[in-house]
This record gives structure tokens, C-alpha cells and sequence, in this order.
């Protein structure tokens, strides 16, 4: 599984994520990640559907296909839960 980490230096939502992202990152070697900025990125943002309502995670199946997302701040706990939940696809 792939996570995609859109976010932008201006999103407040953004700077309260990073820290609870890295814990996460660093508790799951196996996590796939790959951060967008939304500013120097629009293309990717544009293809995936994401406007400037930030941050936005979205869980991609390792054939590429969206398998969910989440929008805004989140807790820890269901970021977590989300990874735990497509581990395996």
C-alpha cells in the first residue's frame, strides 16, 4: 500500500499533521509514502481530485487504484486505523 500526503507550507491543518504523519511513517517501515505539495505539484493534486482543503491522504492498492482518503486533520488513531485496515492491498 502507498500513501499520498498532499499539503502546502501555507495549511495550518498541514503543519498539525506532520508530527502525527512521522510517527506513523517511522512505526510502519513498510508504509509506501510519497509527500505532494499542492502548490508545486497541481498536476498530480488535479489528477487525484484534490482542491485546497488540505491536507489530504489517499490510500492507493499497489495496482494503483484508490482504495480510500482522508480530508483534513485527523487523529493519530484513525490515521492509524486506516493504515492497519489496507495493510495488504
Amino acid at each position: 500500500m502507498k500513501v499520498l500526503k498532499f499539503g502546502a507550507v501555507w495549511c495550518p491543518g498541514c503543519i498539525v499533521m506532520k508530527p502525527r504523519w512521522k510517527e506513523l511513517e517511522g512505526r510502519y517501515s513498510w508504509l509506501e509514502t510519497e509527500y505532494i505539495d499542492y502548490d508545486d505539484e497541481r498536476e498530480k493534486a488535479d489528477r487525484y481530485g484534490v482542491d485546497d482543503k488540505l491536507p489530504v491522504f489517499v490510500f492507493l492498492a499497489e495496482d494503483g487504484s484508490e482504495l480510500a482518503r482522508l480530508k483534513g486533520e485527523v487523529t493519530e488513531d484513525k490515521l492509524e486505523k486506516k493504515i492497519l485496515e489496507f495493510k495488504d492491498k
